[in-house]
C-alpha cells in the first residue's frame, strides 16, 4: 500500500507514484493507494479538519480489510509531513506490517528540529521504527548514517519516462539565433527565479539578446511580472503558464538552457531529469541530488545560488560557446538514458521490496 497525495495533484510525489503504478512494478506487486494530504483535493477548513481526524481510522480499515504485506510512506521531512505521516507510521507498525519509509527531500535529519534536542530524539526513534528508507542523494545518505545509526538506508533516485529524442540538437545551436533559456517548475522565491531575472538584465545590458521562458505558476508571479518590467525585460521573458504533456515536452525541445539556481530544500527535481533528457543542459545550483545526476561542465554548469552575477557569465560563457551546449546535451541523454529511467525505478523498488518480504 503506497501512502502519498492524489494522482492528479500536480506534485512530485504524485508523479512518482503514478510512474510506479504504471510500470512493471505492478505486474508483480498488487499495489494499492491510500491518499494523505491535502494536495489534489478541494476543501475547507472544516472538512480538512474532518480529514485529519478521520483519515488515520479510515488507513486502518484498509490495513484491515487489505492485509498489505508492506506500507510504502511517501513523504518529506518538513514540519508538516513528518508530523502528519508520523500518525500512519505508528498505525503501520501496531498492526505489524512492513514500512518503508521514502522521504522525497525536505530538511537533513540534524537540522529539522535542531533547536530542540527532545523533537531531535524522537525523530532519531521515529525513523528506527521503519523496516527500510528510501532517499534520493548521496548526501541524504551520509546525513543519515551520522543522524542514526544502525538504520536500514537505501538511495532510489528518481526516474522519468523518456521522451522522444530530439535529434536537430545533436548539431550546435547557431551562433546567430538568440540563446533561448527555459525555467520550468513554480514560482516562489527560493528557486532563485528572481536571480534568473537579475542575470538576464546583466547579460542584455552587455549586449546580448538572451530570450527567457517561465513555465509555471506561484505565489511570486506578480512580483516576478514586476521585476520583469522595472528592468525594461517584456521583449526577453515569456510567462508561460503551467505546462504538461507534449506542451512542455515542447518548451524543453525549443530550449537551449535550462536554468534553476535553486537555494530549495531540493530532493531529486524531476525538471532536472526532463531537460537533461532533451538535451537541454542545466545551468543549475548544486543543491541536494542534483550532484549525484550531473557533473559540472559535463552534463551543464553548477553556479552559487543567490548570485546572479554568477549566473549571468555562466550563461554569457555558453553563449559564447555553442559547441559545448551541444556536447554538454548529448553527455544528458546518455546519462538519462542510462540510469534515471522507470524501468531502473520500478527495479530498485522490486528488489527492495522481495528484501522485505522474504
Amino acid at each position: 500500500m503506497l501512502l502519498g497525495p492524489s494522482p492528479i495533484a500536480v506534485s512530485g510525489v504524485s508523479t512518482h507514484l503514478n510512474q510506479l503504478f504504471q510500470s512493471p512494478l505492478a505486474d508483480e506487486f498488487k499495489l494499492l493507494h491510500f491518499q494523505v494530504g491535502s494536495e489534489g483535493r478541494k476543501e475547507s477548513a472544516a472538512t480538512k479538519l474532518v480529514r485529519l481526524f478521520f483519515s488515520p481510522i479510515q488507513f486502518l480499515g484498509q490495513l484491515i480489510q487489505e492485509k498489505p504485506q508492506i506500507i510504502h510512506l511517501n513523504t518529506s521531512l518538513e514540519s508538516k509531513s513528518y508530523w502528519r505521516d508520523i500518525v500512519y507510521l505508528i498505525i503501520a507498525r501496531i498492526a505489524v506490517k512492513k514500512v518503508v519509509y521514502q522521504v522525497h527531500g525536505g530538511a537533513l535529519p540534524q537540522d529539522l528540529f535542531k533547536s530542540n534536542k527532545l523533537l531531535t530524539k524522537f525523530l532519531r526513534l521515529s525513523l528506527h521504527t521503519a523496516d527500510a528508507i528510501v532517499l534520493l542523494s548521496q548526501e541524504e545518505l551520509a546525513a543519515y548514517r551520522d543522524f542514526a545509526p544502525g538504520l536500514q538506508l537505501e538511495v532510489i533516485p528518481n526516474a522519468i519516462e523518456l521522451c522522444a529524442d530530439p535529434q536537430w540538437k545533436k548539431t550546435p545551436p547557431t551562433q546567430n539565433k538568440s540563446l533561448k533559456l527555459v525555467y520550468v517548475g513554480r514560482l516562489a522565491i527560493s528557486k532563485g527565479i528572481f536571480e534568473i531575472i537579475e542575470a538576464l538584465g546583466i547579460v542584455r545590458n552587455r549586449g546580448k539578446n538572451i530570450q527567457l521562458v517561465l513555465a509555471g505558476t506561484g505565489p511570486e508571479e506578480g512580483r516576478l511580472r514586476a521585476r520583469v518590467n522595472d528592468l525594461d525585460l517584456n521583449d526577453n521573458v515569456r510567462f508561460a503558464g503551467a505546462v504538461f504533456g507534449v506542451d512542455k515536452d515542447q518548451i524543453w525541445e525549443d530550449a537551449d538552457l535550462f536554468v534553476f539556481p535553486t537555494y530549495h530544500w531540493e530532493g531529486l527535481p524531476y525538471a532536472l531529469l526532463e531537460s537533461m533528457a532533451a538535451r537541454t543542459p542545466p545551468v543549475v545550483s548544486p543543491v541536494g541530488a542534483i550532484p549525484d545526476v550531473m557533473e559540472d561542465g559535463i552534463h551543464g554548469v553548477f553556479v552559487p545560488s543567490r548570485n546572479p552575477e554568477a549566473l549571468a557569465e555562466a550563461i554569457e560563457r555558453l553563449d559564447n560557446d555553442r559547441a559545448l551546449i551541444c556536447r554538454m546535451g548529448e553527455a544528458c541523454r546518455q546519462r538519462v538514458e542510462n540510469y534515471y529511467t522507470v524501468a531502473r525505478l520500478a527495479d530498485d523498488f522490486r528488489k527492495l521490496y522481495h528484501n522485505l518480504i522474504n
